[in-house]
């Protein structure tokens, strides 16, 4: 048991910062999560999922500062970068939309967009092509983590309801602009 402990602690400390960040992000899901279900009711105390969330969020921004700025980009980061953006918000989304407090049009359009855009990313690399992020992209994680946030501490008054559809027509829009801007991708082009 030791041993494995050490390999471990070895394996966490040849990470770089960023990594680590989007490691500690993918392990603070379950932590919101069940925060979540265990204060959806208690207004006073859903400030700890809040936190929790807005915590997991910061360091979506760390990482990626830090990763740019000292010139730590690898390809570990950029592949668990963005799972682990998913993996923070569209969990979120479904628990949120269960709990009746997300639109399900909207969690399916949250869910769906990164089904097209994951699978675009799929055929482009089959073909040599790397797709970057876009701005419409990190206007809509930001939209959807701002989202998140709101609904968590159970928000649903008109501002709510306004960032929930503006959150889904970015997304959309998101959507769009890639596959737009790579149909060639689809055609099988090179």
């Amino acid at each position: 048991m030791k041993q494995k402990l050490s390999a471990v602690w070895g394996a966490w400390k040849s990470l770089n910062i960023p990594n680590q960040l989007t490691l500690i992000r993918v392990a603070m899901v379950p932590v919101y999560l069940w925060l979540l279900w265990l204060f959806q009711d208690d207004g006073a105390l859903c400030v700890l999922p809040l936190l929790v969330f807005a915590a997991a969020s910061l360091t979506d921004m760390l990482d990626g500062k830090i990763a740019r700025k000292h010139n730590l980009i690898t390809n570990f980061g950029k592949f668990m970068d963005p799972i682990a953006d998913k993996l923070l918000t569209h969990p979120a989304c479904i628990m949120l939309c269960w709990m009746g407090r997300l639109n399900v049009v909207v969690c399916i359009i949250i869910v769906a967009r990164e089904f097209v855009v994951s699978g675009l990313r799929l055929c482009a690399v089959e073909q040599g092509h790397v797709i970057a992020a876009g701005m419409s992209g990190k206007v809509k994680t930001v939209l959807q983590m701002f989202l998140v946030m709101l609904l968590t501490i159970g928000c649903i008054q008109p501002f709510a309801f306004i960032l929930e559809w503006a959150t889904a027509a970015v997304t959309l829009y998101s959507m769009c602009e890639y596959v737009w801007q790579n149909r060639a991708v689809l055609g099988g082009a090179r």
